[in-house]
């Protein structure tokens, strides 16, 4: 058998992995490809920062499910307190299949040091080399220094010729707090990533609105859209975070299609207790589960998560970004009721008394319609009254 032995970081994973991967398996006739995430890598320490050793294991497994004959190892992070020498690991894939041919994948930088690496006659007499290839400029280079090693150790280097995406896991981890670098990373990997805000990631705004739009009613995207311009309207301001204010509205409703007994469960889920309701209060189910699900799902802040959790009700003692959420829920362009334009004007002059309009003229229409007004409103209107 050719078993190839493809090992890094991988902080995060991305297409170049994959791309690599692929034109090595074709390129080389390997029988099988083993994808080997580093735990304590010898050569340069992990960023601060970086994921735990699990969750990058869970991330290769992620990226390279949907190919046949590549087992993602996780020899090196089963021992996360001791470094992860090359040699050691081919040791053990040697011993898993014997007899096979070894062929260690790297890239151009980390082969022009191999013979400095830690035993590195053990694993240029048990390996071939396969370096991946960026072209031109590294054939020199590559050529000159496989000439050396050969020499040295008698052993031939394999050149894979790649389809070079000029992107690297470092620079992603300078994108991803940008709202940028989601085109290079898998979906799967991709929502994994903004779920726990790896890399002190932010959601890339195209792709935050499709999965929330996905979420909703076809017939809701409009005031949803309207809800996002006007926050972020409003929070410029305000001088509110319009990042924060923006994720908010876009995520103010996504369970907002749901069923009673959807929301229920959804809050059982989350081991979030629901009292009795009164008429009406049903309604008010989705700015909970809502707030649930962008926490736990798209990884937002606390003040995110609360500003949607009180956009239906409001509450006493709102922060500036809850008014923001509130109003916006509230004026946004598709809406249309008796004096919404003056609660329009009002929210742009002062901040506090378009609040209390706000809360009352809800209070006002739950009554017309027989509905006893929320408690957490009342307080919420009497405290704009002090």
């Amino acid at each position: 058998m050719r078993i190839g032995i493809y090992g890094g970081t991988f902080n995060p994973p991305h297409i170049g992995h994959i791309r690599s991967a692929k034109a090595a398996v074709r390129q080389l006739g390997l029988d099988r490809l083993v994808v080997i995430p580093a735990g304590i890598p010898p050569h340069k320490p992990m960023p601060e920062g970086s994921p735990s050793g699990d969750m990058r294991l869970s991330m290769v497994q992620a990226a390279f499910a949907p190919f046949e004959n590549v087992i993602v190892s996780d020899i090196e992070i089963a021992s996360p307190d001791s470094i992860s020498y090359t040699v050691d690991t081919i040791g053990k894939i040697k011993n898993e299949y014997p007899g096979a041919e070894l062929y260690l994948l790297v890239g151009t930088d980390m082969y022009l040091t191999l013979d400095t690496w830690y035993e590195s006659e053990t694993i240029l007499k048990t390996v071939t080399p396969a370096v991946f290839s960026r072209g031109s400029d590294d054939i020199k280079k590559v050529v000159d220094y496989s000439i050396g090693i050969q020499s040295q150790y008698g052993v031939h280097t394999e050149t894979v010729i790649n389809n070079v995406i000029e992107i690297s896991s470092s620079a992603l981890r300078e994108m991803l707090p940008l709202r940028r670098g989601a085109e290079y990373i898998t979906e799967e990997n991709y929502e994994y990533i903004i779920k726990n805000r790896l890399y002190g990631a932010k959601p890339d705004w195209e792709w935050l609105r499709v999965q929330a739009y996905m979420m909703l009613k076809p017939s809701r995207i409009p005031h949803v859209e309207g809800c996002e311009e006007e926050a972020v309207r409003l929070a410029e301001h305000w001088g509110v975070d319009p990042d924060e204010a923006r994720e908010a509205a876009i995520l103010h409703d996504i369970t907002k299609k749901l069923t009673p007994q959807e929301h229920l469960r959804i809050l059982e889920n989350y081991s979030i207790s629901v009292g009795a309701m009164a008429k009406g209060e049903e309604k008010l189910l989705h700015s909970r589960t809502g707030a649930a699900v962008a926490a736990a799902e798209f990884g937002v802040s606390d003040a995110v998560a609360v500003a949607i959790l009180w956009h239906t009700t409001g509450r006493a003692g709102m922060s500036k970004l809850e008014k923001v959420i509130y109003l916006a829920d509230y004026i946004e362009p598709t809406r249309d009721f008796c004096e919404v334009d003056i609660l329009r004007a009002m929210a742009y002059e002062n901040l506090d008394e378009a609040m209390r309009m706000g809360l009352e003229m809800s209070i006002h229409d739950m009554k017309e319609r027989d509905i006893l007004p929320n408690r957490i409103t009342i307080d919420a209107l009497n405290d704009m009254r002090i």
